[in-house]
């Protein structure tokens, strides 16, 4: 494979939004709620590839509307280049409706009528991009209709004299052909002689060629699929490969044999099949991680087999898609579920491999305290609603300060019961946001919101991490312990359900005693009985003894934790400052998330009437300064300047 190209991979084509039926078993048109992805065969490959740990880039358009900016903001989160991702101010970004009927049947519905990736033209790109690329896929979809199809064969032109590999993926969708009814999506073949002479005139230019046997009888022009494959090699030297399902692959670098059985076969892995839809992406994706870095055919057939392997046990196309990192463990070590996606493990390494929004470091200005700030409102007569206006002045605090610290990990801690108009204007800022779930004081552990936790966090935004504080001694009657145990594996259940991040705030206790090892042994246990926080929220740890146990504690159990963040429990400034720079040599600490310390003298001062609005906005936002200064300070003092993170 050539060198000295920027990019790995370009995927050329089609970029939409798949919105998935959650009812498994029902009809499509039964379904009572849909998840939403990112979709289009292109735009999962950029994914998987991006995940493969290549650098890949997508060409293609959407909308200037809210599906393309999630389609654009997801490609940006997942490491795609987007520089080539057009915005088309006239098109709506396409649309796929999926469901799962049973493990034959995929019922897809296409919203496509002139949306905006078929609007990719010769103009929206030039030969330099394509040349800065080792790799181009182009797919099939895209020769359906003039203009995309003119694009395309540009693209593999200038790919063929910049010495870029083409890639093509057959990807045959015959109602995207015009050759079945609208509502028929999930058809995967119609013969079609315009069709295969159509898909056919691709094939020359192409060095890899990639699909299903229906869709090498589409660009074969045969049903039989040897006679097929032999019409292919009369008009391309491409290596070949066929996929087989559950079977896995073959490979046909040379002439065709006159049997399938007599060309061997890279073995599939033995999983449950619950969702075909994206596994073939999938298999793209880890195909081009072993074809780009030059790997053998079986080398390379085994990433791609593993990666459709475990996509097919899964919901969803692009998310479900596997890092490099996962799918090497599943090769090394396989699971013992057929059911994939019931393998809690290869799950929460799938989960903390490819989560979104990166925060290295979180420095949050605590506001979701209820029960504190209703005394302190009732001292002064105060009631709810004063105490929503506070929240909302902490926020403008927080506003005010963060414009000093631009790229820094700032964040804030909020609820919604007390402080949603402070989380309306901080959601879709792209600072860090935390929101508590459990009742506060609740001991054991209890919830607001209802009894259903998974309808709780459904009506969150994505953005807003799931925090809970549970006060936990490893002193505590088994009672207790189990009590509060089943309420922590509930909300960790709902957390990943939802896609939401979560962090556990550990809190021994006031009455009971608490040594070096007390915090140690609460998260240890956690992590015994399956709870794998993204983030941890610790008290300040009592010594350097306490801290070193912590840092193995977590970093041996889950070196994919976000980390841990200080609390501050109503502790004077100084002291906080203090413990902010005894932590910063410790790469398991991110930062804090400190509250009363910044907001409790100001909130008793202007409940009473002796502080207005101005004077608590500044005091407050002064004081959260002064902290994010000081981490700063013990932070950039402990390890080398752009180190901050682990």
């Amino acid at each position: 494979m050539s060198t000295g190209k920027p990019l790995d991979v370009i995927c050329m084509g089609r970029a939409g939004v798949d919105l998935y039926g959650e009812q498994i078993g029902g009809l499509l048109e039964d379904m009572g709620s849909f998840a939403k992805y990112i979709g289009g065969c292109p735009a999962n490959i950029a994914v998987g590839t991006a995940r493969m740990g290549l650098k890949s880039s997508l060409l293609s358009r959407v909308g200037d509307e809210h599906m393309g900016r999630f389609i654009r903001g997801t490609l940006e989160a997942e490491g795609v280049d987007v520089s080539h991702l057009k915005t088309d101010k006239e098109r709506l970004t396409a649309l796929v409706f999926l469901g799962i009927r049973d493990r034959e049947t995929f019922p897809l519905i296409f919203y496509r009528e002139n949306c905006a990736d078929m609007a990719l033209s010769e103009d929206d790109f030039d030969a330099a991009f394509i040349a800065s690329a080792k790799a181009l896929v182009v797919t099939g979809t895209h020769l359906s209709k003039s203009g995309v199809r003119k694009a395309s064969f540009k693209a593999a032109e200038c790919a063929r004299a910049a010495g870029t590999k083409v890639v093509f993926d057959i990807d045959y969708r015959p109602v995207l052909w015009g050759l079945t009814d609208l509502g028929q999506g999930e058809e995967r073949f119609v013969a079609n002689a315009a069709v295969s002479e159509s898909v056919a005139e691709m094939l020359p230019y192409s060095d890899l060629i990639v699909g299903t046997e229906e869709e090498f009888h589409i660009a074969g022009g045969s049903t039989d699929t040897i006679r097929a494959l032999k019409t292919i090699r009369e008009k391309t030297a491409a290596t070949l490969v066929l996929k087989l399902g559950p079977q896995g692959c073959t490979v046909f670098e040379g002439a065709i044999p006159e049997t399938l059985a007599d060309n061997p076969v890279h073995a599939g892995f033995p999983v449950e099949v619950f969702n075909v839809l994206g596994a073939g992406d999938a298999f793209m994706s880890g195909l081009l991680r072993g074809y780009i870095a030059g790997l053998g055919w079986e080398d390379s057939c085994r990433l791609a087999n593993a990666s459709g392997a475990l996509v097919v046990s899964r919901h969803g196309c692009a998310p479900a898609i596997p890092s490099y990192e996962e799918v090497r463990y599943f090769m090394a070590h396989g699971s013992p579920h057929r059911s994939v996606r019931h393998d809690a493990g290869l799950e929460q390494l799938h989960w903390s491999t490819t989560r979104h929004r990166d925060f290295p470091e979180v420095l949050a200005f605590a506001f979701d305290h209820r029960k504190q700030l209703e005394d302190m409102a009732s001292e002064s007569g105060q009631g709810r609603e004063s105490i929503e206006d506070f929240k909302s002045l902490c926020y403008r605090a927080f506003a005010e300060a963060k414009q000093t610290y631009k790229g820094r990990g700032l964040g804030i801690l909020c609820d919604g019961r007390l402080g949603q108009d402070a989380l309306d204007m901080a959601s879709g800022t792209g600072i860090w946001i935390g929101r508590p779930i459990e009742f506060p004081g609740s001991r054991p552990l209890a919830f607001e919101g209802g009894d259903s936790l998974l309808a709780t966090l459904r009506e969150w935004p994505q953005e807003h991490c799931v925090k809970c504080l549970v006060f936990y001694h490893p002193d505590d009657t088994e009672e207790m312990r189990a009590a509060q145990e089943r309420e922590l594996l509930r909300l960790s259940a709902a957390a990943r359900a939802s896609r939401h991040e979560l962090l556990v705030e550990v809190i021994p206790p006031a009455s009971m005693a608490r040594d070096d090892h007390t915090v140690c042994t609460v998260i240890d246990r956690l992590y015994d009985i399956g709870i794998y926080p993204d983030w941890w929220k610790l008290p300040t740890p009592l010594s350097e003894a306490e801290w070193q146990l912590l840092s193995a504690s977590v970093e041996s159990r889950d070196a994919h934790c976000r980390g841990i963040v200080l609390l501050g429990l109503d502790a004077p400034e100084e002291d906080v400052m203090a413990a902010i720079e005894n932590a910063a040599h410790h790469k398991v600490c991110k930062g804090f998330a400190v509250g009363r310390t910044i907001f409790g003298e100001v909130a008793r001062a202007w409940f009473a009437g002796s502080m207005d609005d101005g004077q608590a906005v500044t005091e407050m936002a002064s004081r959260y300064a002064r902290l994010v200064d000081c981490w700063i300070k013990a932070r950039e003092g402990a390890v080398p300047a752009g180190k901050v993170s682990a």
